[in-house]
């Protein structure tokens, strides 16, 4: 393979997107954790199932950063996973450290890389590899919108009985209770959900998307989801391997987009070879403004949490 990417925390969104990445044959991948054996063990693991799947991606493990040298993305999903009854505000001071001392390794070792954060809480901890790395804002993106949109379409195609093919969706805001589905602008076949079901229903599923990571948490009792958000990061990084121009909603830094400065929001990004080439204005109503002014206040607030941590 050409191109590289390394994963870092080998827990199981770290290695269910390295297994994602092997098997569509995207890049060679290279999986980092502090816990000895598990990155080596389970890179041996998918190597071993690369001749049943049929492809030749270069899958390595370690516990230092010298094998991700030269990566082109990042994927950052190391972190404590939330709990039941735990907030993603909860996690914002541990995380942050860990964070903070992922980035400065591993951008020492890829200058040139684009960073896709997955770690909890989402938004803050973009801030935080933003502000580590020194990076541009187009090369530090946050996975939220694709996986609560991916929640989103799932739902809708389950309501409706359709393929998951047909459903598109926006979600915009914070990765959280305050993120902003849009119905207006999610569609079956091309056709506005709002013509093929009733308020209520649409409702609910804003609701059952709001509350998506919750309810997997609570379902599964001793950890949270991890096949959609890996999926979801992955995404992302084959839209920038391949410079393919998704646009897809993203975390990015807006100075000015949206009404928003200075944040990382969820928003309707193309995502090509540079990273985040541009953002994507729609236009919203005023209700729906309104909500995103509102995930955009709970996302200052953790960022206003970041100012106070010794992180």
């Amino acid at each position: 393979m050409d191109k590289k990417i390394t994963v870092i925390g080998a827990g199981n969104v770290g290695a269910t997107a390295a297994q994602r990445l092997a098997e569509k044959e995207l890049c060679d991948v290279v999986l980092i954790d502090i816990v000895e054996g598990v990155p080596q063990g389970k890179s041996l693991d998918l190597t071993e199932a690369a001749p049943i799947e049929k492809h030749d991606a270069h899958v390595s493990g370690a516990n230092d950063y010298d094998l991700s040298a030269d990566s082109d993305i990042i994927i950052i999903t190391a972190g404590i996973p939330r709990k039941p009854g735990m907030s993603r505000d909860d996690l914002i001071s541990t995380n942050a450290g860990i964070v903070k001392t992922v980035t400065e390794q591993v951008t020492a070792a890829s200058p040139n890389s684009i960073l896709i954060i997955v770690s909890n809480p989402l938004d803050a901890m973009c801030h935080v590899a933003h502000q580590v790395s020194g990076f541009p804002k187009e090369r530090v993106l946050g996975m939220a919108g694709v996986l609560d949109s991916a929640r989103f379409r799932a739902f809708i195609a389950m309501e409706l009985n359709v393929s998951v093919e047909n459903t598109h969706a926006f979600v915009l805001g914070g990765h959280g209770d305050t993120m902003v589905p849009l119905p207006r602008y999610s569609t079956v076949a091309g056709i506005p959900i709002t013509e093929l079901m009733p308020q209520d229903r649409i409702d609910a599923l804003v609701d059952r998307t709001r509350n998506g990571g919750a309810e997997i948490v609570g379902l599964l009792k001793t950890g949270s989801a991890y096949y959609a958000p890996a999926s979801a990061a992955v995404e992302m990084a084959e839209s920038i391997l391949k410079d393919k121009k998704k646009i897809l909603p993203c975390a990015v830094y807006l100075q000015g987009e949206y009404g928003i400065n200075d944040l990382f929001i969820g928003v309707p990004v193309k995502l090509g070879s540079k990273g985040a080439e541009k953002v994507i204005e729609i236009t919203l109503t005023d209700a729906e403004k309104a909500a995103l002014q509102h995930s955009a206040d709970a996302v200052q607030e953790l960022k206003d949490i970041l100012k106070k941590l010794d992180y």
